[in-house]
């Protein structure tokens, strides 16, 4: 009786410092206050009309092609909406329309830069309004660009042209940058790097499009949005695959698994449904469920406050839970353009894989590697492959983005996460430590949603909201 006296009074001791541990860690949480931001109808009428110039430029980007007619309309109507940006700052040009400003800062030696694109995807499918009228509608702007990403470009720029009208100069240098051919995942970004790195030019912070403020991505949490900053990239990694019936394994020689196709058949499906990849919560997911644990219900925060013991249970549950969770813990892999018949004498096919973490890939990419060795498959690297460094979230930069938020969006809770898509700012790891990937715009499931599909739409108050955010960050950085 004793012994079970015992063991039952450890259980509650233990139990009780996991609770006391929650309540300790969320106490220390940000609480969340009303918003205080008040826009007149006059200045969410004046935002509108602005932003509503660019919608209507039709900068589609398409690939191997550059017509300029709809770019040079843009870049007209820049020059006009944003006269003193065009008089103070120093302009250059990458590629065929890739922008970069400088704002000369107080001290030299130190840069920011904030970051968008102007070009868009094609208008297709079935719209409520013309793709690039700017019809306004319910205190909505409609159009191709509106979230992706020329309210975010408009409101930099309103940002500053509305700081330099006060006389405002800032505390370091102040570049803004934008590509037009981010969609086609161009070279214009990375050009404007090769001049960065030519010229020493380093940058304290980036702050580019990836993240926004979006419905929460936990369930029960007890706030109707998050600010969610994407601090990393998954990177790229593509692979040619190949059978021949010249190069059938010893060990596969049966009539039933001798052919190419059947060969391959056995490697996909055996890669794809077998976990053979590693599998860890990395630093920026155990920084996401730590940031959101303090404004989830209790059992959810209690889970997340105490990574050190459920982590091991959370990173298998991720994966069975939600496929894109679960690309979160470590490298996920798709096989397609899969070519041969049970009559050919090769089978090909592409692997398309999306590592997290760049030392873990490596063993990978070796059993990978030994797992097509088994089933007589060649694998060769193909072009285009990248991987990128996360953003050091132990720099103050990092906390500096998440105070500009608390300020403008004191009700929402701000939390890094990982970009499962990809943003020019990636390119710029090597000059920044600190790339982010956050776009200050609020943003319902459906208008996540409309971006590269039908019916692309932003609240016009939260257009106004984001030149706020942007005037915060700008005029209260300090070196």
């Amino acid at each position: 009786m004793k012994i079970f006296l015992g063991i039952l009074a450890v259980i509650v001791a233990f139990a009780l410092f996991l609770v006391i541990r929650t309540l300790v860690i969320s106490s220390k949480a940000r609480k969340l206050t009303s918003s205080t931001l008040s826009f007149s109808d006059r200045e969410i009428k004046a935002y509108a009309e602005r932003l509503s110039e660019m919608i209507r430029c039709k900068t589609v980007s398409v690939k191997d092609s550059y017509d300029d007619t709809e770019f040079k309309k843009l870049r007209d109507t820049m020059e006009k909406l944003f006269p003193l940006v065009h008089e103070k700052a120093e302009k250059m040009t990458f590629s065929d329309d890739c922008w970069v400003y400088k704002i000369p800062g107080k001290d030299q030696n130190h840069n920011i830069m904030l970051m968008s694109h102007h070009d868009v995807v094609e208008v297709s499918g079935d719209w409520k309004y013309d793709g690039f009228s700017a019809h306004i509608e319910d205190g909505k702007m409609y159009g191709r660009g509106t979230v992706d990403t020329k309210t975010p470009l408009f409101a930099e720029f309103s940002a500053i042209e509305e700081l330099l009208s006060d006389g405002f100069v800032p505390e370091c240098n102040l570049y803004i940058a934008s590509s037009h051919n981010e969609e086609l995942g161009g070279d214009g970004i990375p050009k404007a790097n090769e001049y960065f790195k030519k010229n020493g030019i380093v940058f304290d912070v980036i702050l580019d499009e990836g993240g926004a403020v979006i419905e929460p991505p936990l369930g029960g949490m007890k706030c109707d949005k998050c600010a969610m900053i994407a601090v990393h990239e998954k990177g790229r990694y593509y692979l040619n695959l190949k059978a021949e019936a010249a190069n059938a394994h010893a060990s596969l020689t049966s009539a039933s698994s001798n052919t190419p196709v059947e060969r391959m058949s056995m490697f996909i499906n055996e890669i794809t449904t077998k976990d053979i990849f590693i599998r860890r919560l990395n630093p920026q997911v155990v920084a996401m469920f730590e940031h959101l644990a303090p404004y989830c219900g209790f059992m959810m925060k209690l889970l997340f406050c105490n990574l050190w013991l459920f982590g091991p249970l959370l990173k298998k549950v991720m994966p069975k839970l939600n496929p894109q969770a679960g690309g979160l813990i470590g490298t996920t892999c798709t096989v397609n353009e899969i070519k041969g018949s049970t009559t050919d004498k090769r089978c090909t096919a592409k692997a398309f894989l999306r590592p997290v973490d760049e030392n873990d890939f490596k063993a990978d990419l070796e059993k990978f590697r030994e797992i097509a060795a088994k089933y007589d498959i060649s694998v060769e690297e193909a072009d285009g492959n990248e991987y990128h460094a996360p953003a050091d979230m132990t720099k103050p930069q990092f906390e500096y983005t998440k105070n500009c938020i608390a300020k403008v969006f004191p009700q929402y809770p701000a939390s890094p996460f990982i970009l499962p898509a990809g943003t020019d700012a990636r390119t710029l790891t090597d000059v920044c430590p600190c790339v982010l990937r956050f776009a200050p715009i609020r943003l319902s499931k459906e208008q996540l949603a409309s971006v590269h599909a039908e019916n692309e739409n932003i609240d016009l108050d939260s257009v106004a909201a984001a030149v706020a955010f942007y005037k915060e960050f700008i005029k209260s950085y300090k070196i």
